[in-house]
């Protein structure tokens, strides 16, 4: 629910808060500190590693999915609502925004998703 207050929210490379502008990491960062206390890196990659994969089709809402979109693994990020629809911060048309894992672009890079939670 926390990350649905995003939506419409500008775009910056870099940005960490709503206010000043948020990446998709930023985003994601921004989102789980302030809904679990929990600090992870301002880098999709970074959070990857922090991160426990989990099959897609175990996806629930809050855990996060990964795509390679600059030609390397874990370039941009989201966070599942569920639905098959995740939250991410794209730079193109620069607003935090909803989109499908099953549409064409996001299918054909589509890295994995991964969760925040301990194993069992």
């Amino acid at each position: 629910m926390f990350a649905l207050g995003l939506l419409d929210t500008g775009y910056r490379f870099g940005g960490k808060n709503p206010d000043a502008g948020l990446d998709c990491s930023g985003m994601v960062s921004y989102i789980v500190e302030q809904v679990s206390g929990r600090r992870l890196p301002h880098n999709a990659a970074g959070i990857a590693e922090r991160t426990r994969p989990i099959a897609t089709q175990a996806l629930r809402p809050g855990d996060l999915v990964f795509f390679n979109t600059l030609g390397r693994p874990y370039s941009h990020m989201g966070i599942y609502m569920g639905d098959g629809k995740f939250i991410h911060a794209p730079s193109s048309k620069g607003k935090v925004r909803m989109d499908r894992l099953d549409s064409r672009y996001f299918a054909d890079r589509f890295e994995g998703a991964r969760t925040l939670l301990p194993e069992g």
